[in-house]
């Protein structure tokens, strides 16, 4: 028998000891960066797919880097923020409007049903019931609701947190975006150089594989959006449906998400429906289903 190494044993324990506090390092690296990962990738996604706009803009400018990028981030801002803030205006009056409506109905003990329920007689009779027991004394109801909402505050609370946590993200992907327009050409090249001494003559195919694939999906999806949009539009336009243009841009804006378009216009569809336009409703589910749908798969 070989009498233990000491030496080795103490080599091995401090490799040990290396890689513990390395991924220690890296965990904690993780959690501090964790908020920044999809935004930066983001970032990088757009600055990619919009790359050939931003290389003409830089011809334009005679290579005034700094200003190109200001503007291509300037416009992305337009692009994206002004529906959303355009958006979240319309929603808020609606929401006043149809606030103050109840508020007067219910204060004045005249709550009414839409309209639109008589065409369901079995909903209409148990809403007609609620009706009338909370106009024969909406007080109660009144008391009910403040006890609700000082019950669920946290409710407000979170989605509060979810909104400042989204809006911080967009800011930071604008911010990086920047920086990606400006100093994408070295910082591409400093990837290339990197990449070649990890997997050599190899790195260039898989670099063009990637950037195709990104650019093929990315396309796809942008492409889809916009022609959803357009034709959802159309139907807004023919179903006389209230801003129809704006309409048009949230729906472009929700058909970036998988799946998110059908939402778009059948809550469009929902929308006429119970405000008494049944055939307009109709004629816009069925353009929807049949031809906005089927575009997403032609496209792709």
């Amino acid at each position: 028998m070989h009498p233990p190494n000491s030496l080795t044993d103490a080599a091995f324990i401090q490799r040990l000891l290396l890689l513990a506090l390395l991924l220690c390092l890296t965990l904690l690296s993780y959690q501090v960066l964790a908020f920044f990962i999809i935004p930066v990738l983001w970032s990088a996604i757009l600055a990619y797919v919009t790359w050939p706009l931003y290389e003409w803009l830089l011809r334009i400018l005679k290579e005034r880097k700094t200003l190109a990028a200001l503007v291509m981030t300037l416009g992305l801002i337009l692009l994206i923020g002004v529906p959303v803030v355009i958006g979240g205006f319309v929603l808020q009056q609606e929401a006043r409007n149809l606030y103050s409506q109840l508020q007067g109905q219910l204060f004045s003990g005249h709550l009414t049903a839409p309209g639109w329920l008589a065409r369901f007689p079995g909903i209409q009779q148990q809403v007609q019931d609620f009706i009338t027991s909370i106009n024969a004394n909406p007080q109660e109801l009144i008391q009910q609701l403040r006890f609700w909402l000082q019950n669920h505050l946290s409710y407000g609370k979170h989605i509060l947190t979810i909104v400042t946590q989204n809006l911080a993200r967009f800011g930071f992907v604008l911010l990086t975006v920047f920086f990606f327009y400006r100093d994408g050409r070295q910082l591409i090249g400093q990837i290339r150089r990197a990449l070649h001494r990890i997997l050599g003559a190899r790195t260039d195919n898989y670099m063009s594989a990637i950037g195709s694939t990104t650019q093929a999906v990315v396309y796809g999806i942008g492409l889809t959006a916009l022609a959803q949009a357009l034709l959802a539009g159309v139907g807004y336009w023919f179903a006389n449906a209230p801003n129809p243009v704006l309409l048009t841009i949230m729906t472009l804006l929700v058909g970036l998400i998988p799946f998110g378009t059908p939402f778009a216009w059948g809550g469009v569809a929902l929308w006429l429906l119970a405000n008494g336009h049944m055939l307009p409703a109709i004629g816009l589910s069925l353009w929807g289903i049949i031809v906005v749908s089927w575009i997403d798969n032609i496209i792709r």
